[in-house]
């Protein structure tokens, strides 16, 4: 069984390097940072992280190619597993469409484009050279990295639609799949089966990482309202599939959207919130998280990744599910 941490790019760097030492100290095996834009760069974030740490593995979730190309992606990820003395794993996807849309990059062919990006970083990182004229990227024969890679770095696929969690099933070493509820993870892995089958691979030699939201804390009513804020945040951009998995549609979100990004009321968003929304995640004590993972376990999953907010205090979430949660399953 693995366990993994995830955080969003908006904390101050020296955060991530305590939370990474207190992660690798819990037993987790790795400590991921997304790459959103208009935050920190998760690939410093990262070089800091392997740096101050000795064992955990790092990795980011995600970066995409349409922001950073593949060769500079390839680059920095073979520069960061140089770093961190093999430790690193690179998550990719196609990259939130709104952020994109605010730049003026049109996120177009996405699943195409991260399986082109996906091979062609596999064989840089190979060795090899990555000349290929396809629908995404077209590239000569002059494209080969000019030093020789430790090794080729692992790729995860992060996936929220059935289409992209199959191609973590046909090229990927491991997956981020989202779990918006947890649960869904029912849902989520027969896609990346029939991918793994249709290429004739073995599922379980890949490493899909069931990715949730959570928040924990010894006082469940302050780990409820942290969740709130998350979902208040992000509920009304989900779509129509997986808010229908809690019984749920947009214009349940409407007013929520409304307090949080129109009238800027936090508190009027998160009053919204309602007992069927907070199924998105998980929030309460460690008893209670390791209740509703047991119900995961049972459906097969060998990873389980906690992400953000983890809890009113993240320091004392982490230590809460290495001391309480990890034990419980290893």
């Amino acid at each position: 069984m693995k366990f993994s941490l995830r955080f969003n790019n908006d904390h101050p760097v020296a955060s991530y390097v305590r939370w990474a030492k207190l992660a690798e100290s819990a037993g987790f095996d790795q400590f991921w940072v997304s790459d959103d834009l208009f935050f920190r760069s998760a690939p410093v974030i990262l070089t800091a992280v392997a740096l101050a740490t000795k064992r955990i593995e790092i990795g980011t979730c995600i970066l995409n190619p349409y922001t950073i190309n593949p060769a500079e992606i390839a680059m920095i990820i073979a520069t960061l597993d140089e770093v961190s003395g093999g430790r690193f794993n690179l998550g990719l996807s196609s990259g939130a469409a709104d952020f994109l849309n605010w730049v003026g990059i049109a996120a177009d062919k996405p699943r195409t484009a991260v399986v082109e990006s996906v091979n062609a970083i596999n064989r840089l990182l190979s060795g090899e050279r990555a000349a290929q004229s396809g629908d995404f990227l077209n590239w000569t024969d002059e494209t080969y990295l000019r030093f020789t890679p430790s090794r080729r770095v692992p790729i995860y696929i992060g996936a929220m639609s059935p289409k992209m969690a199959e191609e973590i099933g046909r090229i990927a070493d491991g997956g981020l799949p989202l779990l918006f509820p947890p649960e869904h993870y029912q849902n989520v892995i027969p896609h990346i089966r029939k991918g793994a089958v249709d290429v004739g691979r073995d599922i379980n030699q890949i490493d899909v990482a069931a990715c949730i939201w959570c928040s924990i804390s010894y006082d469940k009513a302050a780990a409820e309202e942290v969740l709130k804020e998350k979902i208040a945040y992000y509920g009304h951009a989900f779509s129509e599939t997986i808010l229908n998995q809690l019984g749920l549609t947009h214009a349940d979100f409407e007013p929520i959207e409304h307090a949080i990004m129109t009238e800027n009321n936090v508190e009027k968003a998160k009053s919204l919130i309602t007992p069927q929304m907070l199924q998105f995640g998980i929030a309460g004590t460690s008893a209670e998280l390791i209740k509703r993972i047991e119900k995961l376990t049972a459906l097969g999953i060998q990873h389980i990744s906690f992400g953000p907010p983890l809890g009113p205090d993240i320091d004392a979430a982490i230590q809460a599910i290495g001391q309480d949660v990890i034990p419980h399953f290893t």
